[in-house]
Parts: C-alpha cells; sequence; structure tokens
C-alpha cells in the first residue's frame, strides 16, 4: 500500500512564511557587518564549499538546528544564547523557513529568515566569501 501524503513540503512552507518575518535580500544585506545579527547559514557543509558564504555566518546544519540552541542540549552552541537578532538562510529559502519557524517556536527572538535564500543574495550583489573554510 502506498503512502498517502497529505501535507507536502510546499504547505510546510507556506505555513511557516505564515508565521516568520521574511527579509528582502536587500535589507538582509545592509545587515552586514551588524554586531547586534547572527547570520545563521543552515546549509551543507558541501553547499558551502560549492557556493561559498556570507562573510562572518555562523554555520549550523539543519539537522542540528534544534540540539544547538536548546541551553538544555549537550550540544548547544553559545551563539544561540546571545541576545542577538538572527537572520537564517539556505539556498531558496525552503530549509531556512522551516528552519526559522523552528527557532521561533523554540523561543528564539528575534529570527527572521532571508527571501530567496542565498541564491537571491548572489544575485543581489550580496559579499560572499569563496575561500574554503579550514
Amino acid at each position: 500500500m502506498a503512502q498517502q501524503i497529505t501535507t507536502g513540503y510546499k504547505d510546510l512552507i507556506d505555513a511557516a512564511n505564515r508565521e516568520v518575518e521574511i527579509l528582502p535580500v536587500a535589507d538582509a544585506i545592509a545587515l552586514v557587518g551588524d554586531a547586534n545579527t547572527v547570520f545563521i547559514d543552515i546549509r551543507d557543509v558541501r553547499e558551502l564549499d560549492r557556493e561559498g558564504r556570507i562573510p562572518g555566518a555562523f554555520h549550523c546544519p539543519r539537522g542540528m538546528l534544534e540540539f544547538w540552541i536548546d541551553p538544555a542540549s549537550p550540544y548547544h552552541k553559545p551563539v544561540f544564547a546571545e541576545d542577538k537578532r538572527f537572520v537564517f538562510f539556505c539556498a531558496s529559502a525552503w530549509r531556512s523557513a522551516l528552519a526559522t519557524q523552528i527557532a521561533q517556536r523554540m523561543g528564539l527572538k528575534p529570527v527572521a529568515h532571508i527571501e530567496g535564500g542565498f541564491t537571491a543574495w548572489k544575485k543581489a550583489g550580496g559579499p560572499v566569501d569563496t575561500a574554503p573554510k579550514k
């Protein structure tokens, strides 16, 4: 018997986007260097190596997000305890919509994600670090 998926990924993304702030890419680019903003890159490490990175962004693989946010988790990362604004992004703003929704539901705030993701960032001329991270 085949599985009957009742809610597709697009429905999940649409629902997330109704709950979270979507930051226009130009507004996100204007936040580069802002000491009160942390960019959170949830892309796979292979994407970072292939496409580049937003300078200064913190890399958090999507699969570790909940564990790194929660201070009760043995995997907690102190960056998520800072009193700052968190701007999530992925390649196309699909994973980041879901990640932002989860982060917000966990109590992290303020949070937003970049409209169009890293693809839109690059297209708009946002700064990109292409040097491999060591």
